[in-house]
C-alpha cells in the first residue's frame, strides 16, 4: 500500500460547504467579508476584502484584522484535512508583522505542516492581493486542538 502525499490528497470539505454551512456559523467572517479562494488538503487561501473599517491610524490595515484572516485560513485548512469537526479550536497563534500593508485586500495563504490525532500545526503568509507572495506583510504560526471524535 502506498501513502498519498499531501499534494495528492483531496480536501475533506469543499468551497460550497464552506460558504453554505461553515461561514454562516462565523458572524465575524461574514461581517468582514472573508472568503475561501483556494482549497486543498491541509491548505487554504483566504481573502480579506478592502474595507475602510479595518484601517488604523497611519493608513495601515489593523493587526486584529490580519489575525482574523490568519485564524480563518487556518481553521478552514484544518477542516480540509480532518473533515468537518467544528470544535477544533485555536490553542496558539503567533504573528510577526513584517511590513506595513497598504490599504487594500489581503490574502492569507495557509498550509498545515503537521496534522496529528490531537493537534494540527501550520503557517499562514499574509500578503497584499495582487502583490508578491514572496514578500508577505505578516507571517503567522498557529496550533489547533483537535477534539476526539464521538
Amino acid at each position: 500500500m502506498t501513502s498519498r502525499t499531501t499534494a495528492e490528497r483531496l480536501p475533506l470539505i469543499d468551497k460550497d460547504m464552506i460558504k453554505r454551512e461553515l461561514d454562516p456559523q462565523l458572524p465575524l467572517v461574514e461581517k468582514l467579508g472573508m472568503e475561501t479562494v483556494e482549497l486543498g488538503w491541509g491548505r487554504c487561501q483566504a481573502r480579506l476584502p478592502d474595507h475602510a473599517d479595518l484601517l488604523r491610524p497611519g493608513g495601515t490595515i489593523s493587526g486584529p484584522a490580519m489575525m482574523a484572516l490568519a485564524d480563518y485560513a487556518m481553521w478552514i485548512a484544518v477542516m480540509a484535512a480532518i473533515g468537518r469537526l467544528e470544535l477544533a479550536v485555536t490553542t496558539n497563534l503567533s504573528i510577526n508583522f513584517l511590513r506595513k500593508p497598504q490599504p487594500g485586500a489581503l490574502i492569507g495563504d495557509c498550509r498545515l505542516l503537521k496534522v496529528g490525532q490531537r493537534l494540527a500545526y501550520g503557517e499562514v503568509s499574509i500578503y497584499a492581493e495582487g502583490g508578491d507572495p514572496g514578500s508577505p506583510v505578516a507571517h503567522v504560526t498557529s496550533t489547533y486542538s483537535i477534539p476526539p471524535r464521538s
